[in-house]
């Protein structure tokens, strides 16, 4: 007669390779999309590169409110409130951000006087 061998359990496959596969696969389109647009906002620093002519155009941004000279300003009037205080859209203007002024309040009005045609922003503290 015959003698079969005991039968042994069958042999589970390992996940580790496919869990490797997976995870190295992850990283790889990780590292190779683009998830949003990085945009540049120029500014320049303030002491550099233009000379400051003209009359005063400092804007303050604050957490709620924009102040043109000391003066406040809505940010649907700062741009033909500063009209006059400029010879060329190319002057400078300083910006300076309160200490609880949001930096996404910055940017929008940065943004705003870049649409306006004005180049020549400065960033103070």
């Amino acid at each position: 007669m015959f003698s079969f061998a005991s039968p042994q359990p069958r042999r589970k496959p390992s996940l580790t390779p496919m869990i490797d596969v997976v995870f190295l696969l992850l990283v790889f389109f990780m590292l190779a999309s683009q998830f949003g647009q990085d945009k540049a906002l120029p500014l320049t620093a303030a002491g550099s590169r233009t000379a400051y002519t003209g009359p005063p155009r400092l804007i303050d941004i604050g957490q709620d409110d924009l102040r043109l000279n000391g003066s406040a300003v809505s940010m649907e009037s700062m741009i033909d409130a500063l009209r006059p205080l400029v010879e060329a859209d190319d002057d400078v203007i300083i910006l300076r951000g309160a200490d609880d002024a949001p930096l996404q309040r910055l940017i929008d009005v940065a943004q705003a006087l870049q649409a306006a045609g004005f180049t020549q922003l400065a960033l103070i503290e």
